[in-house]
């Protein structure tokens, strides 16, 4: 391994040794010196924003063993429990709770393990009465005054669908504390890009965070830091669709 992967990896989880490290030494060199030094080096994201586009995509990708070793690791960068927790939320909106529940678990258990006191305090600033009316409000703030009808819009028959989508994903979730628009946004990008298969979501998520202020740059470097948890197809998958979102 490289000086700097030894060392950032020992910052990040100090006394870690791979399981692999005996008996795959030769993969685990090349792998983490790509991931420690080359994908790091390679942007100038703060370390905070970089864990939890890592913890987003891990949860969009399914990586729970790798989720569950780097969520001390950003912890110890100064992500806060709250952000953590936020993250794991949202993701039920966009991968469902089939997908998010064991996620659910293992970031509590890591907390039990670090002595994090649960249940953290309440982050919900709507009530069944307002939620839809601020989900509403959230999806206009985020990309346009054309979503303000976009809950009563469509064929009666699958309006509900897009009135869940006002009220459940962004009056229950856009709506909390804790993580601001651009931040929500951002995690909400590498959920599509690591789940794939949802490109045109993707595309219209790109261009919510170009309009309240993640830029271009920003997302491509966001996406470097997914690629060794996702992959390339569906790395490229999504540079494709930030591209049209540019466009």
């Amino acid at each position: 391994m490289s000086q700097f992967s030894q060392d950032y990896r020992e910052r990040m989880l100090p006394g870690y040794v791979s399981e692999f490290a005996q008996t795959d030494p030769e993969f685990t060199r090349l792998f983490d010196d790509f991931v420690f030094d080359q994908v790091i080096n390679q942007d100038e994201l703060p370390v905070r924003t970089r864990f939890l586009a890592i913890l987003a995509a891990l949860l969009g990708c399914q990586g729970e063993e790798e989720f569950r070793r780097m969520l001390p690791a950003a912890l110890n960068v100064g992500v806060t429990p709250v952000e953590v927790k936020e993250t794991v939320y949202q993701a039920a909106a966009y991968l469902g709770i089939g997908r998010v529940y064991p996620f659910l678990r293992i970031t509590n258990q890591v907390f039990a393990a670090r002595g994090i006191s649960l249940p953290l305090p309440n982050q919900s600033t709507t009530t069944p009465a307002t939620r839809r009316e601020a989900g509403t409000q959230a999806q206009v703030d985020i990309f346009g005054e054309q979503m303000r009808d976009f809950y009563r819009s469509g064929p009666e028959e699958s309006r509900h669908i897009r009135y869940f989508l006002a009220a459940n994903c962004f009056g229950d979730y856009y709506t909390r504390r804790g993580m601001d628009y651009r931040q929500r946004e951002m995690i909400t990008f590498c959920f599509l890009a690591a789940l794939g298969g949802c490109e045109p979501q993707l595309v219209s998520h790109a261009k919510a965070n170009l309009r309240i202020g993640n830029d271009k740059r920003f997302l491509i470097q966001v996406l470097t830091q997914c690629l060794p948890y996702i992959g390339y197809p569906r790395t490229l998958n999504a540079l494709r669709c930030v591209e049209e979102a540019a466009e």
